[in-house]
């Protein structure tokens, strides 16, 4: 009968733990196992702190990889949003939205205001929050949306697209309203909004009340089913005021 070598566990150990996807059990078990050795701490104590870690790191993984995905322009929380810049803007509905329960009730937000009154930052913030919840976020200016939703039908893969964009828990569009649509366009953008109609949250930022979104879709009736879809389930975030941004710029260095 052959004697396995002293370290057959140093080698294994590491070998299995990569086996099992657990690398922050890799990492740390060696040095942790030294701390509770030190401090007089059971196996299954042991054990509890090295799961405790991996689950943290995981989270954390998980969320990077959620932010990643929803290809923010920008990461921004709601930290480091001034609320005093934009007193019309109800902060209390907004962190009350950032706990995100209006997404498992299939709640959509519109975030409607002047230029540079911050509509992005609370979109980004918002959807940050729902990273942070392990849930899906994706994010596109309403004119690039429409750019690919267009390109998509012109390569005979739209339904592709669509079937990806009805999957968001979370789909923020910026920007409605800058742009006037195409009538295709226009049409396309109009599918997005009716295939997540009470399946998934939209928030939506929009420079223009909702009486002018007509002069971006082009058609009266287009515009009308739109808003019925949109508003049914709606927190409205109004931000007019002067302009958030230009006030920053404003501020001496």
């Amino acid at each position: 009968m052959s004697n396995a070598p002293n370290d057959t566990p140093q080698l294994l150990l590491p070998h299995h733990l990569k086996s099992l996807r657990l690398p922050t059990f890799l990492r740390e078990y060696d040095k942790v196992a030294k701390l509770c050795a030190a401090e007089g701490v059971d196996h299954t104590r042991y054990l509890l702190r090295l799961s405790e870690l991996e689950l943290i790191d995981r989270e954390r993984r998980m969320v990077e990889r959620r932010i990643k995905a929803a290809k923010f322009p920008a990461t921004k929380s709601l930290d480091s949003f001034d609320f005093k810049a934009i007193p019309n803007l109800n902060k209390m509905l907004v962190m009350e939205l950032a706990r995100c329960d209006f997404i498992n009730a299939r709640e959509n937000i519109i975030a409607v205001g002047n230029s540079g009154t911050g509509k992005t930052h609370i979109a980004l913030g918002l959807g940050l929050a729902a990273c942070q919840k392990g849930l899906s976020v994706g994010f596109i200016t309403a004119s690039a949306l429409v750019h690919e939703l267009l390109e998509a039908r012109d390569e005979k893969r739209l339904i592709r697209l669509q079937k990806q964009l009805a999957k968001y828990s979370v789909l923020i569009i910026d920007e409605l309203g800058y742009v006037p649509l195409s009538p295709t366009g226009a049409e396309l953008l109009f599918e997005v909004f009716s295939q997540r109609y009470e399946r998934g949250s939209t928030i939506v930022t929009s420079n223009l009340p909702f009486d002018e979104w007509t002069g971006t879709f082009g058609s009266e009736r287009l515009t009308g089913a739109l808003l019925d879809r949109l508003t049914h389930h709606v927190h409205i975030l109004e931000m007019n005021g002067d302009s958030y941004r230009l006030k920053q710029s404003a501020q001496p260095k």
